[in-house]
């Protein structure tokens, strides 16, 4: 029993006692007896701000109210949050933001997802009795996968918090004071112009719509009220597993037929999945790896599936590109062939396919801009939408999601593996890498296709692989960008001595990425991987090489992974961006 109290310490919270760690804020006491405290600035996975005010409450024996996500406890406090100077003071505090708040809810893109909306609505706001001068800045469209609305930001500084401390870039920073105060990139910068990645984290914890994807739906239903196009559209791994959330149903509900069945009803022609292109990825990121181990190519050698990876590398490493793997990711290697194995086949103009992605991931809008991404003869993916635009999609067409009955993906293109599949969470990647590369290496069937020790939530996850002969692979797998920082400095340093590293940008991999619904933390990320590996369980094939429709197109179209026709269209190369940042 000494041992609890040395731990912990009890309060009352209006009047109920609680005991919590000492290291605790009253906010987080109260969260455990269900007591949800207003709050803007303040996130769990974030450290700690107290700058918005709204989660003012009153302590005995304290001068003023005080912030209770930054107040910490103590033994015998007395807490109140629900007293008229408490409530009072909040919603002055809100109405005070909103006064300066442009007021477009109705047509803003987080209507109804909109936190400071929310909490204005629980404070039983209906006038805002303040008036005067409004902040007024343009909006800087310039990044290609973010859109940055300074007169939505609420100054809560969540965005630059996220940026330094998940994905280690510091993009966003405080500037000014008083009224001009704003929360920009460096010296003003527009964001193509500093070194972002285009993760979208930041939007992930945007509690309004200062930061959010750059919406390319319109373009999508262009195409597809083009009785002159063909559209087709491909699905990531992860998407199957979060879209559910937009309608209601838990986190990791798996819902792939229904978003199938949606797909047709909005009007596109094929519906393919990316899951084959990533069974396409494993084929031949897992043969250049074995590759490079026998011809003493550049190791370790390091995925390439993560765009935002990909651009934190081309910005800030460039001398460390040759090891990323010249692999295309799944998109990219899904675009250069439905424009032309595909349009083969089908017997379809390829100047005629429009290409549409739907991904988790907002630098996938990005990926799909690159020069490199064109070796079909066309753009290789025309439009990408995210998790939270293809919601919005079907919410406009009047879909009753949860009532579709679920339907297939089409033929060829549409047929995959669980190893295809789990390329939606961190360690995804290496695994289904693994299950190939094994068995190619050796000859004999791997009989364990779950690797563990590269599943989870944990920022950097290492093991070893006894390919026999006296070959021990050692891998070792990230995510977030300051956890690949942490690698790529011990490789250039010389103090690794790993063959193959998996890296996502992403915090949990592309179950977690910018453009996935909202909220996001460590539980959602965790439910929706569990999905996704119960889904990988359930598969008829398991390994990239067993995919019947990647045989076919090997054995008759593509030739060998890493031949000549392979090496064209699902290989690319990584370029320093440096010149962007003049």
């Amino acid at each position: 029993m000494s041992s609890v109290t040395e731990t912990t310490v009890r309060l009352t919270i209006d009047g109920r006692e609680v005991e919590a760690p000492k290291s605790y804020t009253i906010l987080q006491a109260a969260r455990l007896i269900d007591l949800d405290i207003p709050h803007l600035c303040y996130h769990p996975e974030l450290s700690r701000e107290g700058s918005c005010r709204v989660c003012l409450v009153e302590v005995e024996g304290a001068r003023s109210l005080v912030a209770s996500c930054v107040y910490p406890i103590n033994e015998g406090m007395a807490v109140h949050t629900n007293t008229p100077a408490v409530r009072e003071t909040r919603k002055t505090v809100v109405e005070l933001m909103l006064a300066n708040h442009p007021e477009d809810c109705l047509f803003c893109v987080k209507n109804q997802n909109c936190e400071l909306q929310q909490i204005a609505a629980d404070l039983g706001i209906r006038k805002i009795r303040f008036s005067g001068e409004k902040r007024k800045h343009e909006q800087d469209t310039s990044n290609p996968s973010l859109v940055r609305t300074p007169e939505k930001c609420i100054l809560c500084t969540r965005c630059v918090r996220i940026c330094s401390e998940r994905q280690g870039l510091d993009i966003y920073t405080s500037a000014n004071r008083g009224f001009d105060s704003i929360v920009e990139p460096a010296f003003g910068l527009g964001l193509d112009k500093v070194a972002c990645s285009f993760c979208g984290q930041c939007t992930t914890v945007c509690p309004t719509a200062a930061l959010t994807e750059k919406d390319d739906t319109q373009a999508v239903w262009d195409a597809i009220n083009d009785p002159d196009k063909h559209v087709v559209v491909q699905t990531a791994p992860s998407v199957r597993v979060t879209l559910g959330e937009e309608f209601g149903l838990k986190s990791g509900g798996f819902v792939e037929g229904k978003m199938v069945a949606a797909l047709r009803r909005m009007g596109f022609d094929k519906v393919f999945d990316t899951d084959f292109a990533a069974d396409m990825t494993i084929m031949e990121e897992g043969y250049e790896l074995l590759h490079r181990i026998k011809n003493g190519g550049v190791l370790p050698m390091m995925t390439s599936c993560s765009p935002g990876w990909v651009n934190f590398m081309e910005t800030l490493y460039p001398e460390m590109l040759p090891h990323l793997s010249t692999a295309k990711s799944p998109q990219g290697m899904f675009g250069a062939t439905v424009k032309t194995y595909y349009a083969e086949r089908a017997g379809i103009d390829p100047s005629k396919i429009v290409s549409v992605s739907v991904m988790p991931c907002t630098a996938k809008k990005w990926e799909a801009k690159r020069p490199q991404l064109a070796d079909s003869g066309y753009r290789d993916i025309d439009v990408v939408i995210t998790t939270r635009e293809l919601a919005r999609m079907i919410k406009e067409t009047g879909i009753d999601f949860l009532n579709l009955a679920e339907e297939e993906y089409d033929a060829p293109m549409g047929i995959s593996t669980g190893a295809g599949q789990i390329f939606g969470a961190t360690g995804g990647v290496m695994e289904a890498a693994l299950r190939t590369a094994y068995e190619a290496y050796t000859g004999k069937t791997l009989e364990k296709l779950d690797f563990i020790e590269v599943r989870g939530l944990e920022g950097i996850k290492e093991c070893q692989v006894d390919l026999g002969d006296g070959v021990i692979l050692k891998i070792a797998v990230a995510h977030t960008l300051r956890n690949a920082r942490k690698l790529v400095e011990k490789v250039k340093a010389g103090e690794a001595d790993y063959h193959f590293i998996e890296i996502m940008a992403c915090p949990g991999g592309c179950i977690g990425g910018g453009g996935q619904p909202y909220p996001i933390d460590d539980t959602i990320r965790q439910a929706r991987m569990d999905a996704i590996y119960s889904a990988d369980a359930g598969m008829k094939y398991r390994k990239s090489h067993e995919n019947p429709a990647i045989k076919e197109l090997y054995g008759t179209w593509m030739g060998e992974p890493l031949g000549e026709r392979a090496h064209h269209l699902l290989h690319t190369h990584f370029t320093p961006v440096t010149d962007r940042l003049k």
